[in-house]
Parts: C-alpha cells; structure tokens; sequence
C-alpha cells in the first residue's frame, strides 16, 4: 500500500526549523492521541484526532493504542566499515591500560587496519550489512559512516565503496578520516603521511564522490593542531565540508580549531575546555557528544553536555560505534548513558539524538523530526512515553520502523 495512516499514538515531532539550541530542546512538540499519515515515501500529514479523512481502500491503518512514534534515529557518528574484533583490549582495559597505552603496545585503531586491510570488500559488506541490521532494529534509519581503518589509498578507497554501494534501507551519510592514526608504514614521517593524504587520496575521494566530509583526530599521540589544520584547510579547498574529532582526552584546543576552520561539527569533546564551548557557539560549531565511548572506556567523566545546553549549544549525541571503544550499534542504549552519564533529560536526548543529529550530518531538512514534506522515517516505540526508553534501560523498545514510507521492521523483525 503506498499510504499509511498511524493513528491514535503519541507523536513525538521534535518539530523545529533549523537544530535545537540548548534549552529550546527540551521541547519536543509533543501530539498526544495524533496520527501521522505517510504516503510515496514522504509525510504527507500530522496532526491531532484520527486522521480517518485519509482513509480510502489503499490506506493501511495502524492503531498504536497511544505508543510513542519518534523520527527516525539518526546516529550521526559511526565507524561502520571496517574488519575485525578487540574483545581481547577488554583485559588490558580492566588491568588500568589507557586508551593510548593500548594503542603504543601495537593495539588499537591499528589493529583494526591491519584487520581491515587483509579483508576483501565482500567480506566487509557482510560486516556492514550485519550491523546495519542490528541498527535498524533499535531504530536508527540515518547514520553517518566514517572511513579511518584503511589508512592508504586502496583501503580506505575500498572502505568507502562499501559505504556508498551497499544496500540497505538505511541512508548513509560518508566521512573520510584518512587522519585517524599515523599507519606503521608512516611511522615518523607524520608530514609525509598528510602529503600522501593531501595529494592523492581525497582529491580522488571527491573527484568520485565518496565522502562529503572530511573528518581528523586532533589528540596527542594522533595529529596535533597544526597537523589538523593542514589537513582540512586542503579539505576545504578541495570542496569538502570539514568535521573535528576534539579534546577527546587532553584539551589540545581542537574546539576553538573547529571553530576557527568553519567545521560542521567537533565531536567527542570529554576534555574541551571553556574557551572551547564558547568558540563553538560562536562559530555555530555542532557539538558531537559519544557518552558510550566514555562509559566504555571507563573514562569516569563525559562531556559536559550541562554546560553546554546552559550555554545555548545544539547539543547531539552519537554511538561512536567502532570495534575498539564502543563496540554497540545500539542507540537506545547510548541514550541511556547520555542521560545518567551527562545528565540529559529524556527530551534533551531525543532532540540530540534526532533533529540536531539530522543538522550535524546535513540532513536536516530531510529527517530529524515528524512535519509535513519530510521524509517519512518513524520509530514506533512500546512505549506510552519518551521517558519510559530511557527509564526501562537494556532491551530494544522498537516495535515498528518506517523508513522512506516503507515498513521494514514490523513487531520487533526486519521485513524489509
């Protein structure tokens, strides 16, 4: 059937005209007892009552019997693609080894490149595709995918094929970061690894449209700030829009970088200082917060996501899914750690994890939130309100998932 009438539910719109800025997210332009109808992939109507006016021989009707409909999940920063597992780092974590002690005994992102780079793009679209399953099932019908475990040309050109070839109903969104560590091959010669980067990789990544962004990791034992600015100065030039893995463990000033380079987003931010929010703010600066990364890494602090809201920032929140720090593709389960962890309301969460998210990866004018002539991507959740998500922590909520008007997960299953 192209048309869908959802009735008798409670909609979570999170209707805005551009992202949510700190207390402006606590509002979710709740519809209680409304419907939304959908038809040809596009919402076509939301409102109060029944909505039976959109009722003809074609329609499927769907009682929700007043369970909550989100948008769509959008997890606006992932590591989809790569090879292999670290379930063996779990023990060197729990003996106290750092996340850069772990790195310099061979381990780490470098693990994984060597994992991924031995893999063959079958192998890593079935990976993929596995996960893009799981997240579908939680809710999630927008991500964003970042390379970063190829470190040379062929593989991360053969990680990013496998995001913009793949087939799912999930839309992905592509981010280049060539800048995610210094491979062993260019051990020491940092500079000529950025030449490399520079020179050949991303002008052909966008030479064959690839990626839309280009992201790098500002953090010691990584790229330090000068090194990033190199970096996506010469992203810019060539045309790419610019994202900034910051101040993740030491505040090494990669907000205010962000900020100085025009960046989308900085994401992580555990360790940003002061000077850094404000510069964000400034400089419209989406701030990208992974609580999961810091629960997992038995970090004992988040982002301040508090201040951040005080200080009138779109705050969003992202599963930083990748094989090493945070090994979920569950964003029901980050939500709970951005609420006890950082102390987000559960209203706070979903306009982050929603509309800002939808902004943060240049979707927002397509999903994110549940208006007239959007996409028609909805969560129908077993639950009689957003709170009970985050309360009721540890099991999936999803009982339905429409993803560009079509039902493809129905009763908790995937039908797509």
């Amino acid at each position: 059937m192209d048309r869908i009438l959802l009735k008798n539910g409670r909609i979570v719109t999170v209707k805005s005209k551009g992202p949510k800025f700190g207390e402006e997210m606590a509002d979710l332009s709740v519809i209680e007892r409304g419907y939304v109808v959908v038809e040809n992939g596009i919402i076509l109507d939301v409102g109060s009552g029944e909505g039976l006016d959109y009722v003809d021989e074609g329609t499927e009707v769907i009682d929700l019997e007043g369970r909550t409909v989100l948008p769509g999940l959008v997890d606006s920063h992932t590591h989809l693609v790569h090879y292999g597992s670290r379930e063996n780092e779990l023990k060197l974590k729990l003996e106290g080894a750092s996340y850069l002690d772990i790195l310099k005994q061979g381990g780490g992102i470098l693990s994984t490149v060597r994992a991924t780079r031995s893999a063959s793009y079958e192998n890593l679209y079935k990976k993929a595709l596995k996960s893009l399953d799981l997240m579908l099932l939680w809710g999630t019908t927008t991500v964003e995918a970042k390379s970063g475990y190829g470190l040379n040309f062929e593989d991360e050109v053969k990680c990013l094929k496998v995001a913009k070839e793949i087939e799912h109903p999930i839309d992905i969104v592509s981010t280049y970061l060539g800048a995610h560590a210094i491979p062993e091959e260019y051990k020491g010669n940092v500079d000529g690894y950025i030449d490399f980067m520079i020179e050949k990789v991303m002008p052909y990544v966008k030479k064959e449209g690839l990626a839309e962004y280009v992201d790098a990791f500002c953090e010691e034992g990584f790229f330090d700030i000068e090194q990033t600015r190199r970096v996506l100065k010469a992203a810019k030039e060539l045309g790419f829009q610019v994202k900034l893995h910051a101040d993740e463990i030491e505040p090494m000033g990669g907000a205010q970088l962000a900020a100085e380079l025009g960046a989308v987003s900085a994401e992580h931010l555990v360790a940003v200082s002061d000077e850094g929010i404000d510069a964000m703010k400034e400089a419209g600066v989406i701030p990208i917060l992974l609580p999961g990364t810091s629960f997992y890494l038995r970090l004992k602090r988040y982002a301040p996501a508090r201040e951040m809201i005080r200080r009138g920032l779109a705050v969003t929140v992202a599963s930083d899914y990748n094989p090493g720090t945070c090994p979920t593709e569950s964003l029901q389960s980050i939500m709970v750690f951005a609420s006890l962890g950082m102390g987000l309301t559960p209203q706070e969460v979903i306009s982050a994890i929603t509309i800002n998210a939808a902004y943060a990866i240049g979707r927002g004018s397509e999903v994110g939130s549940i208006e007239k002539g959007k996409k028609a991507d909805l969560v129908v959740m077993n639950a009689l309100n957003e709170n009970y998500i985050i309360y009721h922590f540890g099991i999936n909520h999803v009982d339905m998932v429409i993803k560009n008007g079509k039902i493809v997960v129905r009763d908790g299953r995937l039908i797509y």
